[in-house]
């Protein structure tokens, strides 16, 4: 979601994801790009976050996503170097949802719910 308020390549090539009118985002995404705002000091996070509530469905960490995402980081720290909870609940929540994971980061290449955009 990043890529796409920065407007990179990246980014654009996540806008028909994103404005699809199918796009979900997790909780922990909302709460991750909150704190990228404060750390680069953006000032126009509330407006971003109206645009992700108007196309997106904010999908919130639910005990079965919670429980999901403890293994799911068991596992994929023996397999990923730098891997994080924050990417086990992603990922969590995208199996729940029988969703796609759309993004950069390269931590996801291996994995079916993925589509790696760089």
């Amino acid at each position: 979601m990043i890529e796409y308020f920065r407007g990179t390549d990246t980014g654009k090539r996540a806008k028909d994801y994103i404005e699809g009118r199918e796009a979900a985002i997790s909780g922990i995404s909302v709460a991750e790009l909150k704190e990228k705002y404060l750390r680069e000091g953006w000032h126009y996070f509330d407006a971003d976050l109206l645009f992700i509530t108007s196309v997106t469905t904010i999908i919130p960490v639910d005990k079965e996503i919670a429980v999901s995402a403890g293994e799911i980081n068991f596992e994929r720290k023996k397999k990923v170097k730098d891997w994080g909870m924050s990417d086990s609940i992603v990922l969590a929540t995208a199996r729940k949802t029988s969703a796609k994971v759309v993004t950069g980061d390269p931590h996801f290449k291996d994995l079916r719910e993925s589509i790696l955009i760089s």
